[in-house]
């Protein structure tokens, strides 16, 4: 009768096994992300003629942070900035309440084809969003909607991302909890705002970040409705340091551009990062 013996913890085989199967896809995965974003940094920095040589120059020689200042002296950054503010703030919390509500009465509220209702909000989720585009700007235009706030926010609220991540997560709160606040004498409302959304704040927190990071770089629907440069989004106003310098000399611009649109949303998603993770998670082992 033949035993095995069971690999050491810090057997070689044991390391290079976890280091295969580990840390080096980690790593591959980390590099794929960092790298890109790493090189747009830098090319902001970089001249013309570093940016459109044959040769690959990774650090710029020399450095040259003018491409900044002039990036904001060719596009009205402030506009830029306070228009998408605006779009992102008023869309996405438009889009958590939305779903918070429609979550609760999907799963707490008797009513009759609920779950026909249920799967037509999995079915927006099955649609592209391109294939909206032309009757959303038809009907849009034709109320008017053109180069305004609401033209560019009203079409991105029928999204059900929110609704379904979030009814998963209501369907694991304790029951003992809400029957407790029916038995007082607390109606849909107040268990709503009492009961239900503070213990799944983590996952209404997911929500409301992946929404702000939508909303804020969303780049197609308001390239379509607005014509109008003083209500473009800061995705859409770099169109306008493109088209504003020859195709050697705007590389460099475009990217200082870009860095100032993505550093407010990385900061964002650095500092609240944590509640994606809690709340993709919340829910999954039933305790």
């Amino acid at each position: 009768m033949s035993t095995t013996r069971a690999a050491r913890p810090l057997s070689l085989r044991n390391l290079a096994a976890t280091l295969v199967t580990g840390y080096v896809p980690i790593v591959l995965a980390v590099l794929v992300v960092i790298l890109p974003l790493a090189y747009l940094i830098l090319s902001s920095f970089k001249t013309p003629a570093d940016v459109i040589t044959q040769k690959l120059v990774v650090v710029p020689d020399p450095w040259h942070p003018g491409n900044y200042s002039e990036a904001a002296g060719v596009v009205p950054f402030p506009r830029l900035f306070l228009n998408s503010a605006i779009v992102t703030v008023i869309g996405a919390g438009l889009k958590v309440i939305l779903a918070v509500i429609t979550a609760y009465a999907l799963v707490f509220v008797r009513f009759p084809g609920k779950k026909y209702v249920f799967w037509a909000v999995l079915a927006t989720l099955m649609v592209p969003p391109q294939v909206s585009v032309v009757p959303n700007f038809t009907f849009i235009s034709s109320l008017g909607g053109q180069d305004t706030y609401w033209g560019i926010i009203l079409p991105g609220l029928g999204s059900g991302f929110g609704t379904f991540l979030l009814r998963q997560s209501f369907l694991q709160l304790p029951s003992e909890v809400i029957e407790a606040a029916e038995t007082d004498g607390a109606g849909h409302w107040r268990r709503l705002w009492s009961v239900v959304v503070p213990m799944a704040a983590p996952s209404i927190a997911t929500v409301a970040l992946v929404n702000i990071v939508f909303e804020w770089n969303d780049y197609l629907w308001p390239l379509v409705i607005v014509s109008n440069p003083q209500m473009m989004t800061l995705p859409v106003g770099l169109t306008l340091l493109q088209n504003s310098e020859s195709a050697a000399a705007s590389y460099g611009i475009v990217m200082a551009g870009t860095v100032m649109v993505l550093v407010p949303v990385l900061v964002v998603f650095a500092a609240l990062q944590r509640y994606i993770v809690t709340g993709l998670t919340q829910g999954a082992v039933k305790g």
